[in-house]
């Protein structure tokens, strides 16, 4: 984890709707509500790009959602967020936000660094995930007819519409969040809540037949 971090430059998406062009600090987990300075911090000049919340809309759809404004990159917030080269319109950040390795020039999650200038920072299954982690297994929305596996070794898979490895690639799990990269190149990103994992509009429970 990053201690302190500074974005600069960047048009910084406080919330889907709303947005300025501002510098981004971070201290530790959250975004931080002092100056910091430049010296003593990781930097990352952010120019011409966009900061955009990691949120995942399914989630507001919960018998308990989480609190109205929550993922908002506010001072005292959690510093998740999405740097990415140019404009990014509300809609990509309120239903599927995809986006190709050349255009993320970092993903951070908690604090974290994940992804920097399009590659991973740690590699997939670093985390030597216990097979008993309920973050891992089949997860399937019955509605859409989807079900995604998560394995141990970092690696995941789709079955949609009863077509097998529809998507294939690897994954990194950061407390309640997991951030995807497809064989095919894209980065992708999902939350569990309550129980339940979110992703790209997708609403997956626990499989209870694997």
């Amino acid at each position: 984890m990053t201690s302190s971090l500074i974005i600069t430059g960047a048009r910084i998406h406080t919330s889907p709707e709303q947005n300025s062009l501002a510098d981004l600090q971070v201290e530790g987990r959250h975004i931080s509500p002092y100056e910091i300075a430049q010296d003593s911090a990781y930097l990352i000049n952010a120019g011409g790009a966009s900061v955009v919340p990691l949120l995942v809309n399914t989630v507001f759809h919960d018998p308990e959602p989480p609190a109205h404004g929550a993922f908002d990159l506010a001072p005292g917030h959690p510093a998740t967020f999405a740097v990415i080269k140019g404009p990014v319109s509300s809609t990509q950040i309120r239903q599927t936000l995809i986006v190709q390795p050349q255009d993320l020039i970092a993903l951070v999650v908690e604090g974290e660094i994940i992804v920097y200038q399009g590659r991973p920072t740690r590699p997939a299954g670093a985390d030597e995930l216990d097979s008993a982690d309920p973050r891992l297994g089949a997860w399937t929305d019955a509605r859409r007819h989807m079900t995604q596996y998560l394995t141990r070794e970092g690696r995941y898979t789709e079955t949609r519409n009863g077509r097998r490895n529809a998507y294939t690639g690897r994954f990194w799990l950061t407390d309640n969040r997991i951030t995807y990269l497809d064989d095919t190149g894209f980065w992708a990103f999902g939350q569990y809540h309550r129980g339940v994992l979110h992703h790209a509009g997708y609403v997956l429970r626990p499989d209870a037949h694997t």
